[in-house]
């Protein structure tokens, strides 16, 4: 048994993070969970929230916003495919609040269910986004 965990974060774009840690906390659909070496093989699609990566057991951890994305836990380690990743440093909160709004408008104005589902999940994780940065 190993004790550290293979960590990759993938978007999109690129790959965005590739490490050997002690502990993963993502925030998936059905609740938080904590990925540790060994874990058991598993999936999970993630909601909008922070992910918690711990480099050590008693270390601080490194916190980024995912917008979403898809979690797997399996022999080789955690990866995750994410939506967007966000840097919580950069969050420009005037700019967050018109988003919200924005997209509550969206969301108002959608015409039909697939225009209000994708508009929901736009102001879903903007709204997460700002209670945390608030």
């Amino acid at each position: 048994m190993t004790d550290t965990l293979h960590l990759e974060i993938v978007s999109p774009e690129r790959l965005l993070k590739d490490a050997e840690v002690a502990m993963v906390v993502v925030p998936g659909t059905d609740g938080d969970f904590g990925a540790m070496p060994a874990h058991a093989p598993m999936m999970s699609t993630i909601r909008p929230g922070i992910i918690e990566i711990y480099e050590t057991e008693s270390g601080e951890p490194e916190k980024l916003f995912v917008k979403s994305g898809l979690a797997q836990i399996s022999d080789t380690g955690l990866t995750i495919l994410a939506e967007e990743m966000i840097d919580l440093d950069g969050v420009d909160t005037t700019e967050l609040a018109a988003g919200i709004t924005e997209a509550q408008g969206a969301v108002n104005a959608a015409s039909d269910d697939m225009a209000r589902d994708q508009a929901e999940a736009e102001l879903e994780w903007r709204r997460v986004l700002s209670e945390i940065v608030s």
